[in-house]
């Protein structure tokens, strides 16, 4: 009896035994799901982050022009001025050595660069279009004229014009007759605006001239501000 006690009692330790082993080896596998999971989900994650970056990065590149903080995106689409546009509108401002330039709405530069390497004239460029302010910077560089002429990341509604002689223009029929109050105010008299396509309203220019460019005829206009 004593024997069959022994061995029974033997038998239940094995089982106890084994129980535990079971329960042991069941805990460490749903730890490990339990791991595995959660390495799915972070890896979930940080794939999300990164498809979700490379999206915007593509996004970005394909986004109109953004303006910095504080500025408005810009008003009108950007439309080079053609090469002999540029030098009529230059021409019909009579721009020389003593002028200082300013071209509001600037795009790559031209009208200003063009101005300081032919006319010796000083510039300034000013566009909304931070872009379009690095691109008129390198253009600058490449002609060699970048220490004469200062660039402007500003809305040109708001930037000070008061030392500009000649200020040229290529906007829209909206936007002049915004900026000309401005042109009034802030230029001294004598000073000559000049506007690429569009006019100003119901103040007459003082002269236009129009130009066949790419199967077009352009109109430039040219107004000086009066005496006060």
């Amino acid at each position: 009896m004593v024997a069959t006690c022994n061995n029974w009692l033997v038998a239940l330790s094995v089982l106890i035994a084994i129980l535990a082993s079971c329960a042991a080896l069941d805990l460490a596998s749903r730890i490990a799901q339990s791991e595995r999971r959660a390495t799915g989900r972070f890896r979930a994650i940080l794939c999300a982050i990164i498809a979700g970056s490379c999206v915007a990065g593509i996004g970005w590149g394909q986004q109109p022009a953004l303006a910095p903080p504080g500025l408005r995106a810009p008003d009108v689409r950007y439309e080079p001025t053609p090469t002999d546009v540029v030098q009529a509108m230059l021409r019909l401002a009579r721009v020389n050595a003593r002028d200082v330039v300013y071209d509001l709405g600037c795009g790559d530069g031209r009208i200003v660069i063009t101005a300081a390497r032919e006319f010796n004239a000083r510039g300034v460029c000013v566009d909304i279009d931070p872009r379009r302010i690095a691109e008129s910077r390198d253009n600058a560089r490449a002609a060699g004229v970048a220490d004469r002429i200062q660039f402007r990341n500003e809305d040109l509604l708001t930037t000070d014009i008061g030392d500009a002689t000649a200020v040229m223009l290529f906007l829209s029929p909206e936007l002049n007759l915004a900026v000309r109050p401005k042109l009034l105010r802030e230029l001294k008299p004598g000073a000559r605006i000049v506007s690429h396509w569009h006019d100003m309203g119901d103040w007459r220019p003082q002269e236009t001239v129009r130009i066949s460019s790419g199967w077009r005829e352009r109109p430039i206009y040219l107004w000086t501000v009066p005496q006060r």
